[in-house]
């Protein structure tokens, strides 16, 4: 129980289990982070750190998708296949660096964040097969988020979020979200950690568990 605690951010209930060696059997071996679980259980913590790497100049940008598509797509079956399809258009991580040249810094504004989710989704910019918003706001999230701050913060938003968030939260129920959309809801769940005294990513793991 202690090292769950330890290891969960307030919110979490359970890493994503991944069996690693299907993998790394699936992807270039240069594209798997280095400090990443080698027993398969990935908390959102492990994600942190490469993305904190990412930023450092210690981890390739490869890497930082890696390891979030790992913890995204968990144990579903065609994760490493998209994942391989995903990078492959992107082998140096040009692409997916220019999109988050905004949000790689300190505290990323609205519109540093509007940018980014610009990018990711114009096939002409950085838009990558198999990343779409379900998948490229986690990366956001990642990379973007900045604990202890408070105000706007970068969050996930998939169809499961978008199916359990309120209606005042301005979010559709497809999965073409605007951008617009997506910082309505970035301050929708500001406003709640700030009226729950919780961190914004807190509220995402809410709507995601208790609807």
């Amino acid at each position: 129980m202690q090292a769950i605690e330890n290891a969960a951010l307030p919110g979490e209930r359970a890493p994503v289990i991944v069996n690693v060696d299907r993998w790394q059997a699936g992807l270039p071996p240069a594209a798997w982070p280095a400090t990443f679980p080698a027993n398969g259980e990935i908390w959102r913590r492990d994600v942190f750190a490469v993305a904190g790497a990412y930023r450092a100049g210690s981890a390739s940008a490869c890497q930082l998708l890696t390891a979030v598509l790992v913890w995204g797509y968990g144990p579903i079956g065609y994760g490493p296949w998209r994942t391989a399809k995903s990078l492959a258009a992107d082998p140096d991580g040009k692409r997916l660096a220019y999109a988050l040249e905004e949000v790689s810094g300190s505290a990323p504004d609205e519109a540093a964040l509007g940018t980014a989710y610009r990018r990711l989704s114009d096939p002409d910019h950085a838009r990558l097969p198999w990343l779409g918003p379900g998948l490229f706001t986690k990366v956001l999230y990642f990379v973007g988020y900045q604990r202890g701050v408070g105000g706007v913060q970068p969050l996930i938003l998939d169809p499961v979020v978008a199916s359990r968030l309120p209606a005042e939260a301005g979010v559709s129920r497809d999965n073409g979200w605007s951008t617009e959309e997506w910082l309505v809801y970035l301050r929708w769940a500001s406003g709640q950690a700030q009226a729950r005294g919780v961190e914004p990513d807190a509220v995402e793991m809410a709507v995601v568990h208790d609807g």
